[in-house]
């Protein structure tokens, strides 16, 4: 039984990692630094939001999809989470739901900062 506190303390560790915030980085674009997601694609929050509410659904969310946490996801530092109306998690910066561009093709693109003057790519 000698093997028991190691696989416990693994078990432990892996169960801390799935709960964190989520995994993001912060990628050079030609509009400067910004916030992206773990594969590399550009996050961006939307001026009609509010801390902690998204008001981006139907079509928009077809342009803009949200940037979703899985169910046990939880709130760390500056990333927290917004319940969307679907029950679904969105991860959120500061407060501000964050979103995908649809036209975003390759990580380092932030074709989607300044569109229709209410979207901006998140920076660190």
């Amino acid at each position: 039984m000698r093997f028991l506190p190691l696989v416990t303390a693994f078990s432990i560790a892996a169960a801390a990692s799935a709960f964190a915030a989520p995994a993001v980085q912060t990628v050079e674009t030609d509009k400067g630094k910004v916030v992206a997601a773990e594969n590399g694609m550009t996050l961006y929050t939307y001026k009609k939001d509010e801390k902690g509410e998204s008001y981006c659904y139907d079509k928009c969310a077809i342009n803009w999809p949200p940037y979703l946490g899985d169910a046990s996801a939880k709130a760390d530092g500056d990333y927290t989470l917004v319940e969307r109306k679907d029950g679904k998690k969105q991860w959120a910066l500061k407060g501000m739901p964050l979103y995908f561009w649809v036209k975003d093709k390759k990580k380092g693109d932030a074709t989607g900062d300044g569109v229709g003057k209410v979207w901006d790519a998140a920076r660190p």
